[in-house]
Parts: C-alpha cells; sequence; structure tokens
C-alpha cells in the first residue's frame, strides 16, 4: 500500500517479513509484532519457485537467494522400489520458467528479511490481537500489545494458519479443514551419500530427498494418518516403520537421523475461500488468507507474492482482487495434487504410476508441468511509480 504511513505487520514469518521489508522500501513506519522469543522460524526447508524470486526481486533479495540454490543436476519422481517415473533436470526448470527452483533453510530466508528492516522494526515476545480493523478513508485501525495499543493506517496479518485476525475479520468462515495427511520434515548432513534430488510417491505416502546449498541433506515425508495421530515410540522409528525399506538414499537418511531431528505436524487447508482478503484496513496475506496443503510447495511462494503485491497495490480491494482468485485456484490445485500423491488403492496407485511414465516420455515431466501458470507470475506494477524507492544504500551504515 503506497499510501501507508504507519504499518503493523501481526506474525514475523515469511509473508510476514516479506510485507514489513516491501512497505518499508516505500516509505512506510513499519513495526513487526512476533509473538514467539525470537524469530527462528519452526519448520526446516522453503522451495522458492520464479514466481517467488521474481517477487523478492522487488525488495533487491532475488538474486542472493538465487545464489543458495543447490539444485544443479537431475531429478524427478520415483517409485519406492527406486524406479524413475518422470525426470528433469535443473536446466529444464530454469528454460520453462525463466528462473530457477532454490530449496533454502527457512531461518536463512528469515535472517536475509530480517536484515533488512530497521534493528527496532521487530518486536519479538509480544503478542498482539486486532481490537478494531478500522475504516478506509477513515478512522485508523488499532491492535492491542502487552505494553498498549498501537494505530496504522495498515495492518498487514500474517499470524498463520490458526490466525485470530481472520477469526475476527470474518467470524463466520469456517476456517482450516484437516486435509487427511500428515507429514515429517528432517534437516541433516549426509556425507558421502549422492543422490539425484527426488519425491517419491507410494501408496497413501509420500517421501522427498534433496540437497541444500550448505551441505545439508532435506527430506520430508508425508502419509494418510488420523488427525492428531501420534507414533508410541518417536517419530523417526515412525518413518523407519513407513519407509525403512524404500530405496536409497533413504535408508542413509533414517540411519543418520536421530529423534530429535524428525518434525511432525498434521495438514489443514482453508476449503471454502474467505469472502475477501482484506476488511477495512487490515490485510490478511500467506495462510491467514489462503492455507494450501504443501503438495505444489507453494505456501511460502504465495505469501511472498501476497505481500510484494500489498506493497505495489493502490488500495485494498485491488489487493483482494489480485489475490483471491489466484490463491483459490492454486489451493483448489494443491487439494487435487494432494488426492493424486495421496492415493491408497493398488490398482488406482499402478494406474497412476504408469499414467505418470508415459506422459512424460511424451512431453516436460510432470513435476513441470505441474508449475505451469504458477511459476511464470510477475509482480504487478506500481501505480505510484515516481514515489521515491529505498534503495540498499539506505541498509549501509
Amino acid at each position: 500500500m503506497g499510501r501507508a504511513e504507519r504499518a503493523i505487520v501481526i506474525g514475523g514469518g515469511i509473508g510476514g517479513l516479506t510485507a514489513a521489508v516491501a512497505l518499508h522500501r516505500r516509505g512506510a513506519r513499519v513495526t513487526v509484532l512476533e509473538r514467539a522469543p525470537s524469530l527462528e522460524p519452526v519448520g526446516a526447508a522453503i522451495s522458492l519457485a520464479p514466481n517467488a524470486l521474481r517477487g523478492l526481486d522487488v525488495i533487491g533479495l532475488g538474486d542472493a537467494v538465487r545464489a543458495l540454490s543447490a539444485w544443479q543436476g537431475d531429478g524427478g519422481l520415483r517409485a519406492p522400489s527406486g524406479r524413475w517415473l518422470s525426470r528433469t533436470g535443473a536446466a529444464a526448470a530454469e528454460e520453462r520458467f525463466g528462473g530457477p527452483l532454490v530449496l533454502l533453510h527457512r531461518a536463512t530466508l528469515i535472517d536475509h528479511l530480517a536484515a533488512r528492516l530497521p534493528p527496532d522494526a521487530v518486536r519479538t515476545a509480544a503478542a498482539a490481537h486486532l481490537v478494531d480493523p478500522g475504516e478506509a478513508g477513515g478512522r485508523p485501525a488499532r491492535v492491542g500489545t502487552p505494553d498498549g495499543e498501537l494505530e496504522a493506517d495498515l495492518v498487514v496479518a500474517a499470524d498463520g494458519i490458526h490466525s485470530a485476525v481472520r477469526r475476527a475479520l470474518f467470524p463466520d468462515h469456517p476456517g482450516p479443514v484437516y486435509s487427511g495427511f500428515t507429514t515429517w520434515r528432517i534437516v541433516i548432513p549426509l556425507p558421502g551419500v549422492e543422490f539425484a534430488s527426488h519425491e517419491t510417491w507410494g501408496r497413501g505416502r509420500i517421501w522427498g530427498t534433496h540437497p541444500l546449498k550448505d551441505g545439508r541433506v532435506y527430506a520430508y515425508a508425508a502419509a494418510v494418518a488420523p488427525a492428531g495421530e501420534h507414533a508410541p515410540d518417536d517419530e523417526r522409528a515412525e518413518l523407519l516403520r513407513r519407509y525403512g525399506d524404500w530405496h536409497d538414499p533413504i535408508p542413509a537418511v533414517l540411519a543418520a537421523a536421530r529423534p530429535e531431528d524428525v518434525l511432525r505436524h498434521d495438514v489443514h487447508h482453508i476449503a471454502e475461500p474467505l469472502p475477501a482478503h482484506h476488511r477495512g484496513r487490515v490485510a490478511l496475506v500467506g495462510d491467514a488468507a489462503h492455507a494450501m496443503p504443501p503438495t505444489l510447495g507453494q505456501g511460502g511462494n504465495q505469501a511472498i507474492e501476497d505481500a510484494i503485491t500489498l506493497s505495489l497495490v493502490d488500495d485494498l480491494p485491488g489487493y483482494t482482487a489480485a489475490r483471491l482468485p489466484r490463491t483459490t485456484a492454486i489451493t483448489r490445485q494443491a487439494v487435487r495434487v494432494a488426492r493424486l500423491n495421496m492415493m491408497t488403492g493398488r490398482v488406482g496407485t499402478a494406474v497412476r504410476d504408469n499414467a505418470i511414465a508415459a506422459l512424460s516420455k511424451a512431453g516436460p515431466a510432470l513435476f513441470l508441468r505441474g508449475f505451469d501458470g504458477i511459476a511464470d507470475w510477475r509482480p504487478p506494477r506500481p501505480p505510484y511509480a515516481a514515489q521515491r524507492t529505498r534503495t540498499d544504500e539506505d541498509y549501509e551504515d
């Protein structure tokens, strides 16, 4: 929002910090309120596609993140036996979408974003709640904090899938629903083990193993499971039971991981789109607006798109108009992909795998096709291009 002089961001995750940096560069005085004691993110790695990288270009961060890309060779989709169903490569992905796919640790991205804000912009251990959404062209929005209330021209609600701000703005909305599966994530060193970046689809289960630029390995898994289920012993043991006989390097990853290295979270998404991504002077970004299954790897990418778009459009109705149709379509596509890769039937799974292999022989790999219409996004042109934009020199001491 180019006209916002005072902005408050609730939530210090990727979407919130991207919005804070973008608004700061447009001249707004920004305060980020994060309820956790630090900005250290909960999670492991994030995959950034060219659409998000173009968004980061707007705030001068795109090239720094592109330099962190570790995927240089082949990769693709496999069966638990190790058979390749579909193969592609980093070069093919870059040619198709005009840029690389970059996998990096979430903490690395958070550090890059936070470094582009003034030292006093981020307040941690600062739980916040919406007192009044304000009125466009009228009264300011008000946010409550442990130290009292703050007023703002714009409030950016980036408070996650269980957003309290969303509930305050749209109390009749049903909120997120369980997506039907749970996920595990691991980031560990794995010296001496060579492998091609891959995702593996089984019956009601998937696994992915990918290298990071710093030499560590990011692995994730997902499986159909009842909501709230946990392993009777520990989650590493659960992964061994479910994936221990799958192809290399999966056994090596599980052998190197400690129980404390394994994170597990159930997956939820917003099935019924919100009526708008704003109300009054408040805008919702990221999971607060459109939580989606991770099957397209677009959750964080869409949060970045939200944040950049918010800083470039002229008003909040324009923000909703730009983001609601797109994020609704991508969420629905992610749900469809989840139904495909979480199939549990033996016959259906065999038909799926053979169809993927046949389609990939006839054209671009399924992995690449899944990003068509997504990875080609470009930021909107700002309507106030003459306004001064802060440059990297503004951050030098």
